[in-house]
């Protein structure tokens, strides 16, 4: 999983985000950016109220949200997302196997001929992006 601040990056660099079932995110307010959400059909769900998007908590007691403005929300972007938010500019992906700094690392090359690289692949392909960006 990405890092809030790479995530934070993909926002500043202008990646919109439009919640679906399966998305992941942080609510990036102080204290709260530990804790990661999924939506999902029976628990968090995307509402629209007064032209609005909102994330509605439904059924969980814990919390004392009812909902929460998607504009605190921080979308943490998976994989697959983040490939097809690459698009055509995704040239290649390596597994790193050099030495003990670069094994086990991912690196990503992009039609411009930037290379980046991450811890893993979403990390790279994240890394990428705002390269990009």
């Amino acid at each position: 999983m990405i890092t809030v601040d790479l995530a934070r990056a993909l926002l500043a660099g202008g990646v919109l985000w439009q919640p679906q079932a399966g998305d992941r995110f942080v609510i990036d307010k102080p204290a709260l950016t530990d804790q990661v959400f999924w939506i999902s059909d029976l628990t968090i769900e995307v509402h629209h109220v007064a032209g609005q998007s909102v994330l509605g908590f439904n059924g969980t007691t814990e919390w004392a949200l009812d909902s929460v403005d998607l504009d605190q929300a921080l979308w943490l972007p998976r994989e697959d997302q983040l490939r097809e938010l690459l698009g055509d500019r995704l040239v290649r992906l390596d597994r790193l196997d050099g030495d003990a700094r670069e094994a086990g690392r991912w690196r990503v090359t992009l039609a411009d001929g930037t290379e980046v690289t991450g811890d893993d692949v979403e990390t790279a392909y994240a890394t990428a992006l705002t390269a990009y960006l």
